[in-house]
């Protein structure tokens, strides 16, 4: 598994507080808090009927963390930060989001209203919406982290797509998931599109007139030209590829997640960075 080294400088753990605490990806995360020495579990936010009051880990198997699960996200926050009695860059709360795009807006500037640390890896925020909340970041001085992916992997596969387009003028992107993810396409793959459209190039110039005989069966199409495509079936995890095209070759690179504590690495890392933030920061390579 990556590992990486812990900025903290404060012999204080960190406080975290996960929402979306018995999904699968905050399972994994509370797991890593949990067993993290730097940090420790402040809080638990998950709207699962019948669960409000049990204790996180007896919910989760892993055994009793004395932590209860509510589902009053507000009052959690409030709690988590008035426990914290150091204010500031380098001190407070921190809120590991893990739950659906319909809220995590709201979520976000929630924990900047009550002076915690927000680290974001719910997908599906509009680019208005990232902007409001750099926005309220700055006027909160908190710092923050929207993080689409938290896999080293996947900043170096981006990376990677990003100088390649240098050198080519075909490309299409391809993401695939479970089922159950909401946002379609992934803000991962959005993540991917923006750092080859840097370049301020156009991608894909016709050859001919093209038809669809069924609607969106290309993908979805950029203004850059890059079409995107997503794929949802039980059995996935994560997976990513990015091809390329030119006369007589393709170049193709791929990412797949196996597991998501592959996640926990880069979903630490952020924790530990995020409290020395002076804003909101965008994607995995911002903090690497």
């Amino acid at each position: 598994m990556t590992t990486f080294p812990s900025p903290s400088t404060s012999s204080d753990p960190i406080p975290v507080v996960v929402a979306g605490a018995l999904g699968r990806m905050g399972a994994e995360v509370i797991k890593a808090v949990v067993a993290a020495p730097d940090c420790t579990l402040a809080g638990a936010i998950d709207t699962t009927p019948g669960q409000e009051g049990e204790d996180v880990g007896l919910a989760l198997g892993i055994g009793e963390l004395e932590v209860p699960l509510s589902a009053d996200f507000e009052g959690t926050l409030c709690q988590a930060s008035q426990a914290v009695r150091q204010a500031g860059p380098g001190g407070g709360a921190v809120l590991v989001d893990f739950t659906h795009p319909s809220v995590v807006f709201e979520h976000c500037r929630g924990a900047f209203a009550y002076g915690v640390h927000p680290v974001i890896g719910t997908t599906g925020l509009r680019p208005d919406q990232l902007a409001d909340l750099a926005i309220f970041a700055d006027k909160a001085s908190i710092g923050g982290a929207v993080v689409p992916n938290f896999c080293v992997g996947m900043v170096l596969l981006q990376q990677a797509a990003a100088a390649a387009a240098r050198f080519y003028d075909y490309a299409e992107l391809t993401e695939l998931h479970h089922n159950g993810k909401a946002d379609a396409p992934s803000g991962t793959c959005l993540k991917t599109a923006e750092l080859m459209e840097e370049l301020g190039k156009s991608f894909n110039p016709p050859q001919v007139e093209e038809h669809e005989s069924l609607a969106g069966c290309r993908g979805g199409l950029r203004e850059s030209g890059l079409r995107l495509h997503s794929v949802r079936l039980p059995g996935l995890v994560a997976h990513q590829e990015v091809m390329f095209g030119s006369p007589g070759e393709t170049y193709t690179l791929r990412h797949d997640t196996i597991e998501r504590t592959a996640y926990m690495p880069g979903v630490l890392l952020t924790v530990r960075k995020v409290r020395s933030l002076g804003g909101l920061v965008y994607g995995l390579e911002r903090l690497l």
